[in-house]
């Protein structure tokens, strides 16, 4: 049996936005964006302003940024792969707004961030203590330029 892939992401500054596009290219996915329904500018994300809109809704874990829309075909995908950046060593709650938005019974979830520094386990292990009805099959951090053929082989192990 061909198994339905979808890869969502949300990408503020381009960079998860690429490596999705690479990765649902490599495996013949599905892609749709997660988009916010205020878009973030540069100011939003100055992690380093304690004031910034990013800084606040990470610091307030009930926050849920609103998603623009919910088109995304989850509903007939088997395995979903999310992507985002991390901040502030985890997954934006973005990403958790996109997860409540969804029925994810029987689908595997994968996960795959980008970040300059920080490893996705903390993304991975704080998503599924939260969500623990959902079957998270691991994460991988990927970077930009990473070779088709390299997303291929990892993606390959839950897509076959």
């Amino acid at each position: 049996m061909d198994k339905k892939v979808l890869v969502a992401y949300f990408s503020a500054s381009g960079v998860t936005a690429k490596v999705a596009k690479e990765l649902a290219s490599s495996i013949g996915a599905d892609i749709y964006e997660i988009v916010p329904k205020e878009k973030y500018t540069s100011e939003d994300l100055n992690w380093q302003d304690e004031k910034s809109r990013s800084s606040i809704e990470m610091k307030d874990v009930a926050s849920r940024p609103e998603i623009a829309d919910n088109s995304a075909n989850v509903d007939t995908a088997d395995v979903v792969f999310i992507g985002f950046p991390i901040w502030w060593y985890t997954a934006p709650h973005i990403i958790n707004s996109f997860l409540e938005s969804y029925d994810f019974a029987g689908k595997h979830v994968v996960l795959f961030a980008t970040s300059g520094g920080t490893d996705i386990e903390k993304s991975v292990k704080d998503l599924q203590n939260t969500y623990t009805r959902i079957r998270f099959d691991g994460g991988k951090k990927i970077s930009v330029g990473t070779p088709a053929d390299e997303l291929k082989a990892w993606a390959g192990k839950y897509v076959s």
